[in-house]
């Protein structure tokens, strides 16, 4: 085999080596800067030179408050998530399987709603959420992100139940099924992949919210992660906490790279049971 050929072979897995290295170095670098100690945060070196937790200790103390920072991204991301999917399994499905005047034109305004930028409605929902009192609770942070998580949802799933044949439906019927038990027996098993894509796709745009619940909370205890993040104070006043940041980088992103690894693994099990059946 010439040199060229095996250049030819290799060539791909240089590719994919090169982008996984990309997308991870960031990741890495973070992870060695917060098991480095104050003194040692601006080394240059690929691993740390003394191993050091404690920016993980100072990060978890409760006196910090971040621990209820991370439940309170919990809470608002899976809760979203949740309301997401239930909203968006439902329309979607009529989208995909009723005809109607306007459908069209429906779909296209549902997704149009999620192009809106979040700064140009934090006032005037910030106005209403103070008149009804809702400043510092979880649902002035759950409905907003709801407002474009939802959107989304609905568009990925009709994407997903279109492609998916009328006849499933139509055998299970004359099974002796009612057109609501093939939608719960049926189509919601096999479109248990495009259903776990969704909630990937919705609790991550949840989980790193910012904007949002920077300005409908003021009070310590009702703050998400990223907003805990972005207030972190050092020792002093000319101090930035630089390894409790990272130590938080790692903490706040170890959530969502064990759920994307967990509805992959779901979802590559609903694929392959789908092609033997």
């Amino acid at each position: 085999m010439s040199s060229s050929a095996q250049w030819r072979r290799w060539l791909p897995y240089v590719g994919v080596l090169a982008v996984v290295v990309y997308c991870l170095a960031p990741f890495y670098w973070m992870l060695v800067s917060s098991l480095r100690g104050t003194a040692d945060i601006f080394d240059t070196s690929l691993f740390p030179a003394r191993v050091s937790l404690t920016n993980y200790r100072a990060l978890l103390d409760t006196s910090q408050g971040f621990p209820r920072a991370l439940l309170n991204s919990l809470i608002v991301a899976g809760i979203t998530t949740a309301l997401s999917l239930l909203l968006a399994i439902f329309t979607a499905y009529a989208m995909a399987r009723l005809e109607f005047r306007f459908k069209r034109f429906i779909l296209t305004l549902i997704i149009a709603t999620s192009m809106f930028p979040v700064v140009s409605i934090v006032v005037p929902l910030l106005k209403l959420f103070t008149d009804i009192g809702w400043i510092n609770t979880y649902q002035s942070m759950i409905v907003p992100s709801l407002s474009f998580a939802l959107p989304l949802a609905v568009w990925n799933l009709t994407t997903f139940f279109r492609q998916m044949p009328d006849e499933l439906e139509h055998a299970a019927m004359i099974d002796g099924c009612t057109r609501g038990q093939a939608f719960r027996k049926v189509i919601i098993p096999l479109a248990a992949p495009g259903i776990f894509t969704t909630a990937i796709i919705t609790f991550i745009a949840a989980w790193n919210e910012f904007l949002i619940a920077l300005t409908m909370t003021n009070k310590p205890e009702m703050q998400t992660a990223p907003v805990a993040i972005s207030k972190f104070t050092g020792a002093t006043t000319y101090e930035t906490p630089f390894g409790s940041q990272m130590a938080a980088g790692v903490l706040v992103t170890i959530p969502l790279v064990v759920m994307v690894l967990l509805f992959q693994r779901r979802i590559v099990a609903g694929l392959t049971a789908g092609a033997a059946k």
